[in-house]
């Protein structure tokens, strides 16, 4: 089977590393696609360009097996049947996420009924990681040090300090 995560993933955080590390655990033998969405999304301007979080997200996960990265554009249901996906994975933090999550998966099932959405919840330790808060502390001058892999906070410094 392959599955896809979708997501900005601007920047990849520990929660993100989690879903995928999980999916893994718990069908080891199956593909996972961690499809970036390019450009803007749902008003959220990037602070990394889709490449380098193709790069940011091929780095992370190079010692798992059957992860790839892909970014995509347009429709999220169009690129999953062309990758041959049977189902999005998606993480659920907590109530807001679950309402937009099962919004998106009734559209979802609505466009392209043969693909499900799988939800798996946020590790207790992850529940308020989001790239979001990330953006926000990092470009007040925060530190969100604790939220990201190791190689992401270096990448995240070099870029705040270049704005």
């Amino acid at each position: 089977m392959t599955a896809i995560f979708p997501g900005t993933f601007d920047p990849i955080t520990n929660g993100h590393l989690d879903i995928i590390h999980r999916f893994k655990r718990l069908w080891p033998e199956d593909k996972l696609i961690i499809a970036i969405a390019e450009g803007e999304n749902a008003g959220k301007k990037p602070i990394f360009t889709t490449e380098e979080r193709l790069d940011q997200a091929r780095a992370l996960t190079a010692g798992v097996r059957g992860v790839e990265a892909k970014a995509f554009a347009g429709l999220l249901v169009e690129f999953a049947r062309k990758a041959g996906a049977r189902c999005i994975i998606r993480g659920l933090r907590n109530g807001t996420d679950f309402d937009y999550e099962m919004e998106m998966a009734l559209i979802n099932r609505e466009l392209a009924p043969e693909i499900e959405t799988i939800f798996i919840p946020a590790a207790l330790e992850h529940m308020i990681i989001s790239s979001s808060a990330v953006r926000q502390i990092a470009g007040a001058g925060g530190n969100a040090d604790w939220m990201l892999p190791e190689q992401i906070r270096a990448e995240l410094r070099k870029k705040s300090a270049k704005q």
